[in-house]
């Protein structure tokens, strides 16, 4: 039985929206049109689709059928036509990214071989929170971004680690703690701290390593700025914690004294992340797999 894709589309828009002046003026079309296709379509079909009352409509037990299965075709058509558009469109248009703050420093060499191979695609880092990046990803307002594991886990999301730090303790020359490569979680106990703000993920795993240890956190000030947070503990206001890659950015400095993490020792790991129920264009897929050659990725989780 051929159904015409024009035919099944002015019919789900008028079941969609019950009525045939909505449903034309929706797909900019008159109403003699639409009455036209879905007349068309039920003579297809060979049994009503549609129940006329007053200004309105509704489905018969037929007609839910075909609009529930008609709503699934379509958008296999749509994602039909998607793929095709974009399999012409990899050396032009625009891509935007999600990254988090503190991960941003590390994609400079990736931002620079993806310009190099794809000139005329743009590309936008768009700075977020982790926890904002993931939802705008789940919910299709982003293709593609990056975070901080772990992740929520009540988001359905494909995650590929892209790198893994251990966490550093940085903090005033002056500390107790100063004088070791290494501190402890404990040895922090009555030292001021000076910490990311609560929507960080490394501000959640020490909140509860600091929960498992019976410690309580002598918290002075929060920041969503790790530069800042490094200056506040230049200034002698307290500890704050760093990955590796930042505290080495801040070696050399005589008010600083930096030792890693241990009891317990604690990473931050990097991670891709994509919806596994959505179209991932070629330009996410082609910046994914520049990042996987420049950055090294591991295995999707």
């Amino acid at each position: 039985m051929p159904i015409d894709i024009r035919a099944l589309r002015y019919f789900v828009e008028t079941a969609r929206l019950h009525s045939f002046t909505q449903a034309a003026s929706s797909l900019f079309v008159t109403q003699s049109t639409i009455s036209k296709m879905v007349k068309q379509l039920e003579d297809e079909v060979g049994q009503p689709l549609l129940i006329r009352e007053g200004k309105g409509v509704r489905l018969t037990d037929v007609g839910r059928v075909v609009y529930e299965r008609g709503q699934e075709a379509l958008g296999v058509v749509h994602r039909l036509t998607l793929e095709v558009a974009d399999l012409s469109s990899l050396g032009r248009g625009q891509l935007t990214v999600g990254i988090p703050p503190m991960v941003n420093l590390f994609f400079s060499p990736a931002v620079s071989a993806f310009r190099q191979r794809y000139p005329n695609l743009q590309l936008t880092l768009d700075e977020h929170g982790g926890q904002v990046v993931e939802q705008l990803v789940a919910s299709g307002e982003l293709e593609v971004g990056a975070t901080v594991l772990p992740g929520d886990s009540g988001l359905a999301l494909e995650t590929r680690e892209f790198g893994r730090h251990p966490i550093w303790a940085v903090g005033p020359r002056k500390a107790k703690w100063a004088r070791g490569r290494t501190v402890t979680l404990g040895a922090l106990r009555d030292e001021p701290l000076v910490m990311l703000t609560d929507g960080f993920s490394l501000t959640r795993k020490l909140s509860q390593a600091f929960l498992q240890a019976r410690i309580e956190p002598r918290v002075v000030a929060r920041s969503g700025h790790w530069d800042f947070l490094a200056s506040m503990a230049a200034a002698g206001l307290g500890t704050t914690f760093l990955p590796q890659p930042l505290a080495e950015r801040l070696q050399g400095q005589d008010t600083l004294a930096m030792a890693r993490l241990t009891e317990p020792a604690m990473d931050w790991a990097m991670a891709h992340i994509w919806s596994p129920g959505r179209y991932l264009s070629h330009a996410a897929r082609a910046w994914l797999a520049v990042c996987e050659e420049v950055l090294g990725e591991g295995e999707k989780r």
